[in-house]
């Protein structure tokens, strides 16, 4: 049956109007559930971080903002699916633009042979103002199709519902705040993650970190991030397509587990942190490889060779290799030596063995600001890799992984873990 035109305008206007509301109460949803509940050392930490904490309301709603006016014009949709694709690596070359016109700028300033630095720049701040312009003009098309990219592949996993997406993949390109990670000195636990300003120098961070380790008895850490599952979610800029697919689908994940148990429940529970961070990592590296082998094929990631036994063959790598510094193998042997002098009880201990691993990972080429147990006790909840890392012998990530691979689909999978409401009901599961 063809409609008249009156009922088909009328039909998008009440579309556009339910895609609205639909946009704003997930955003309200998730933006509640995003705050991090008060824990402990909270006040006193925070008397000192409020000034320079990052201000996620305003930002939150300048990119709602920003999403609906973009979503109504859905100028993406007017050009070929082989043009959007052509746009995207566009804008990662206009990013690298901006970068490499950054670091000319930068070495300008720092060079003492350079009298008039301001003056002799002036060409190359013009540029960089032109490029800056550009980018700014690329980023929400670009963000669009990736955007519309993303629910293309989530669909086809079987994720979507009566053939939607909920909540809609958004995302909004920005500099992500620093994480301030405070975790007891005499056990490795995540107490606090408090979101700071970006724009805090090396020495401003080291200062916090002073004041928590000297004034608290606390162990505490500013670590960098490259995106936050907020609504829209927040993604850091790069050039790298690959780590960008990867981040909006991790950050997606995230969103997703938000509207179930597994998310409701990310700051009650260490573990069940871990099992949310390790669910979004191995979610996230699968969607984004679909996207990649939809759209940009060239960007695949060659399969690594594998063996029958995956763990014979990295033992044979290491024998064929035995020069060769293992970074992630290191770590492990740092967090398993950290986690038995912490049990012991032997705090002074195990912190200066944290800084004498320090200068060696430094001296194998690795820069590591600060290792100490706020440390490990962020990056060691990502442990969707085999060998732990930065997780030690912690048992959650890897039994995330093993019950990844009881499922073919990965929408059955998701479905599945994000009614899990602790360590012990995964543990269940797996014996089932």
């Amino acid at each position: 049956m063809i409609l008249p035109p009156v009922f088909k305008h009328c039909a998008r206007t009440v579309w556009r109007i339910l895609r609205f509301f639909i946009l704003l109460l997930s955003a309200l949803f998730l933006l509640g559930g995003s705050v991090v509940p008060p824990m402990g050392l909270s006040s006193l930490v925070r008397a000192q971080t409020r000034p320079i904490e990052f201000a996620f309301d305003t930002w939150t709603l300048d990119a709602i903002a920003s999403k609906l006016s973009n979503w109504g014009l859905s100028l993406h949709r007017f050009i070929s699916p082989q043009d959007q694709c052509q746009w995207v690596l566009t804008y990662l070359d206009q990013v690298q633009s901006v970068q490499a016109l950054n670091l000319e700028l930068l070495l300008i300033y720092a060079d003492p042979a350079v009298e008039n630095p301001e003056e002799t720049s002036l060409s190359l701040q013009r540029d960089l103002a032109h490029v800056q312009e550009r980018l700014s003009e690329l980023s929400p098309v670009t963000e669009s199709i990736l955007q519309s990219q993303l629910m293309d592949v989530i669909r086809e996993s079987g994720l979507g519902w009566m053939g939607q997406v909920l909540p809609p993949s958004l995302f909004q390109t920005s500099d992500p705040p620093y994480s301030l990670i405070v975790s007891p000195r005499s056990e490795i636990r995540q107490a606090l993650d408090i979101s700071i300003s970006p724009e805090l120098s090396a020495d401003e961070m080291d200062k916090l970190e002073r004041f928590v380790y000297d004034g608290l008895d606390h162990s505490a850490l500013v670590v960098p991030i490259g995106g936050i599952g907020t609504y829209p979610t927040m993604v850091m800029q790069t050039t790298d397509l690959v780590w960008l697919t990867e981040v909006i689908a991790h950050e997606w994940v995230h969103n997703f587990l938000t509207l179930r148990p597994l998310g409701m429940n990310y700051y009650t529970d260490p573990e069940l942190r871990t099992i949310n961070e390790t669910t979004a990592s191995l979610a996230g590296k699968e969607l984004g490889l679909m996207i990649l082998e939809k759209y940009y094929h060239e960007f695949v990631p060659e399969a690594p060779e594998s063996s029958e036994d995956d763990s014979s063959n990295v033992e044979a790598e290491t024998a064929i290799n035995p020069e060769e510094f293992d970074f992630r193998a290191e770590m492990r042997t740092t967090r398993v030596e950290v986690d038995r002098l912490l049990a012991e009880g032997a705090v002074d201990e195990a912190e200066a063995y944290m800084e004498a691993r320090r200068e060696f990972f430094w001296e194998n080429g690795y820069t590591i600001r600060k290792l100490n147990q706020a440390y490990f006790a962020f990056y060691g909840a990502y442990n969707d890799v085999p060998g732990g890392g930065a997780a030690g012998e912690d048992p959650v990530g890897p039994a995330v992984v093993a019950y990844r691979s009881q499922f073919e689909d990965l929408s059955d999978f998701l479905k599945a873990i994000s009614w899990v409401n602790s360590f012990e009901e995964l543990l269940e599961l797996l014996e089932n």
